[in-house]
């Protein structure tokens, strides 16, 4: 039966696609796009504390790709709030730190699962803050924000999604003759396609995106900023998987995702060895400044929480409560921090750092 977007799409062709995915100019972009990642891997591995990677470009991710579903925060307010879960956040930051969350522990649950489906269930879950599961009522269907007329309506019936669900796991780890990074744009444009649960599927696939880059060795931790292509060319990202549906237009997809890869792993490496730089930067003027409180560890502490609490300094075996409020106040006066007080407590912010990484793409054509 032909697709019709006001019916549910259970006929959504299973993987593999019938057309070829690995035409000369995908293969060529793949290349590129490999490149890219490698050189990205390379420079993540050039700061030894992870965590100042851990805790920044996912949070910029978490912004950009709840963005892309127009819940809307800032860089700032992230930073601000997370360190205390949220509490005092208002509701689109506490939906974002979420999304961080779950990038988190599905990062960590790869130690003991590839990414499947109960990985999804997990994501999703903690991205919304609610025990869901894979849809079992009908009556999904997306709508053009614009105009309100249906444009897709998914798959429905739970045993159908779960189904749909296992051949896409099968394919994403079972087809190996295909590169991974190919298998990546194919497996988003059909989890995407299946639409499993009532909200946060989005999300969730973009989660899933950096979890199976890590899961198949082209990443050590979830550190490329995907979002932030598709923010610039947002469009062309909802065009392109319609696209598919319509049209099984695979090429113009694939090579929209291999774009998206190579580009946002060249700006992650730049923004990478700018944070290493500045880092640097940072730790020598602490040395030559101010010697009796300088220390490595410090100069990593204000890094890895650009919203620096004396509690942090303290938690990372630094100095204790007294002292650690004395070496704070000092880079204030240094002019390395600057001073705010938040309820009861005073912050510390890198503002040299935050505005490093408060960089926005310009849109630009898509290939």
């Amino acid at each position: 039966m032909p697709f019709s977007p006001d019916r549910p799409y259970n006929d959504l062709p299973p993987l593999r696609p019938q057309k070829d995915v690995e035409t000369k100019a995908i293969l060529k972009a793949c290349i590129a796009a490999r490149a890219a990642l490698a050189e990205l891997r390379v420079s993540g591995q050039l700061i030894p504390n992870q965590s100042v990677l851990i805790n920044s470009i996912p949070l910029l991710e978490a912004q950009a790709s709840s963005e892309i579903e127009n819940i809307v925060t800032t860089t700032d307010r992230l930073f601000r709030f997370a360190n205390e879960a949220g509490n005092q956040a208002d509701p689109a930051t506490k939906e974002a730190l979420r999304y961080r969350t779950a990038l988190s522990e599905g990062f960590q649950s790869l130690k003991a699962r590839p990414v499947s489906t109960s990985t999804a269930i997990a994501v999703c879950r903690t991205i919304k803050g609610v025990e869901l599961d894979i849809r079992s009522t009908p009556g999904t269907a997306l709508m053009n924000e614009t105009t309100g007329a249906v444009i897709y309506t998914p798959p429905e019936g739970e045993k159908t999604l779960r189904d749909k669900l296992a051949n896409w796991e099968r394919y994403i780890h079972e087809a190996e003759d295909i590169d991974p990074l190919i298998r990546l744009a194919v497996m988003h444009y059909q989890f995407e396609a299946i639409h499993p649960f009532t909200d946060g599927n989005g999300r969730t696939g973009r989660i899933l995106n950096l979890l199976y880059l890590v899961d198949q060795g082209l990443l050590d931790i979830p550190v490329l900023y995907l979002s932030r292509y598709i923010i610039g060319n947002k469009q062309a990202y909802y065009d392109r998987l319609l696209g598919v549906t319509t049209h099984s237009a695979w090429e113009d997809w694939i090579l929209y995702m291999l774009e998206a890869v190579r580009e946002t792993a060249d700006w992650s490496t730049a923004r990478i060895r700018a944070i290493r730089d500045l880092l640097d930067h940072t730790a020598e003027q602490m040395r030559r400044e101010l010697p009796k409180i300088y220390s490595r560890e410090l100069a990593e502490v204000i890094f890895v929480h650009p919203y620096c609490r004396i509690g942090d300094l303290v938690e990372a075996g630094i100095a204790k409560r007294q002292a650690a409020s004395v070496y704070l106040k000092g880079l204030v006066e240094s002019g390395l921090l600057q001073e705010m007080k938040s309820g009861r407590e005073n912050l510390y912010i890198n503002p040299a750092l935050l505005a490093l990484l408060s960089d926005r793409p310009a849109a630009r054509s898509t290939p």
